[in-house]
């Protein structure tokens, strides 16, 4: 298990941000010079709006799929929820930060402890978590890495 301790003792911080009108490239050329795979995205006043990760990347990259449909009378129906179809467009021909990002941030408290956090990267089958303090504000991030390094200085 483990060890007992709190999120903010063993998180990244500070941690490298976009907001949701930054050039995707901008964000890409970020991920790939610090060999990070993910980044909060805030909005002016450094609240979490979503994050951007190499997952958002790849669909961008991959194209998407029109998915199941019907011929009915010489036309087209797509069987695919109109919602979804919208999202996958934007995804794969935005040009911003907030085009591709997911809105909805994988977060923690800094208060949370380790196991419990290591229970959420697991059971969302993330990669990392953003850390808030009670006000909601990011202080910094805790990844799988941090775990195992936390493991390890445990051992």
């Amino acid at each position: 298990m483990v060890v007992e301790r709190p999120v903010a003792e063993v998180m990244t911080s500070p941690v490298f941000s976009v907001r949701p009108d930054t050039p995707l490239q901008d964000a890409v050329t970020l991920l790939s010079t610090h060999h990070i795979s993910g980044l909060p995205v805030v909005d002016a006043n450094g609240a979490l709006v979503g994050e951007l990760s190499e997952r958002d990347l790849m669909v961008r990259e991959s194209g998407f799929d029109a998915g199941p449909y019907v011929l009915f009378l010489d036309a087209v129906i797509y069987l695919r929820n109109p919602m979804e179809w919208n999202r996958q467009v934007h995804q794969v021909l935005g040009s911003t930060v907030g085009d591709v990002m997911n809105a909805q941030a994988h977060t923690c408290l800094a208060s949370t402890s380790l196991p419990e956090a290591a229970r959420l990267l697991n059971d969302r089958r993330v990669q990392r978590l953003f850390v808030v303090d009670e006000g909601g504000t990011m202080v910094g991030v805790l990844t799988r890495g941090d775990v195992v390094r936390a493991l390890a200085e445990a051992a």
